[in-house]
C-alpha cells in the first residue's frame, strides 16, 4: 500500500512539473553563468512576499492580483473539480473563490527548491471563510516559473487534510 501512495505521488509530481511547460517555446541551454548566480535563497524571499501577497488578496477580493499571478497556460488542480486551465479560466473560478467571503487564509512554506526555471513550494494552509466560519486545513503544491521575466505560478494543487467544520 505504501510502495502505490508513493508511486502516485511521483506520477502526480511528474505530472504538475509536464504541465509547467510551454509548448511554443524553444529549448536554451543554460550556461555556467547562469547557475552561479541563481540565489535559491533570495528566491525564496521573493515566492514569500508574493504568497503573501496571494492569500491577502483573497481576502480583500483583489482578482486583479489573482488573475495575473498566474501563466497564461497554468493549470489549477482544485479538490472535487476538474482541472482549470488558462488564465482565463482561472479568472472566473477566482471571483467564485473570492465571493466565498475568506475571511483568512494563510500558506505555511514546509520545503522549497528549484532552480533558475523552476521553482516548487510545498507546504500547509489555513482558510476561513464564509457565513458559518467554515474552516480548512490542508496542503498544497505551487509550481513557479518565469513569465516575461516574472515568477508566476504555472501550476497548483490543493487538498483538505482533516474535515471543514464550522466555528460560532
Amino acid at each position: 500500500m505504501k510502495k502505490n501512495s508513493i508511486l502516485i505521488t511521483v506520477i502526480v509530481f511528474a505530472g504538475l512539473i509536464i504541465s509547467c511547460g510551454n509548448n511554443n517555446s524553444t529549448s536554451k541551454e543554460t550556461d555556467s553563468s547562469d547557475v552561479a548566480t541563481f540565489d535559491l535563497p533570495a528566491m525564496k524571499k521573493i515566492i514569500k512576499d508574493k504568497s503573501d501577497k496571494f492569500t491577502h488578496a483573497h481576502i480583500t477580493r483583489d482578482t486583479a492580483y489573482l488573475n495575473n499571478i498566474f501563466t497564461k497556460d497554468a493549470n489549477v488542480y482544485s479538490p472535487n473539480s476538474d482541472i482549470i486551465t488558462g488564465r482565463d479560466a482561472i479568472a472566473t473560478v477566482n471571483t467564485e473563490w473570492v465571493n466565498y467571503g475568506i475571511k483568512e487564509f494563510t500558506e505555511e512554506t514546509t520545503s522549497f527548491f528549484g532552480n533558475e526555471n523552476y521553482l516548487i513550494d510545498e507546504g500547509t494552509f489555513y482558510l476561513r471563510y464564509g457565513e458559518d466560519n467554515i474552516t480548512d486545513k490542508g496542503k498544497y503544491i505551487n509550481i513557479w516559473k518565469k513569465e516575461n521575466g516574472e515568477w508566476k505560478i504555472c501550476s497548483s494543487i490543493w487538498n483538505t487534510s482533516l474535515p471543514l467544520t464550522t466555528t460560532e
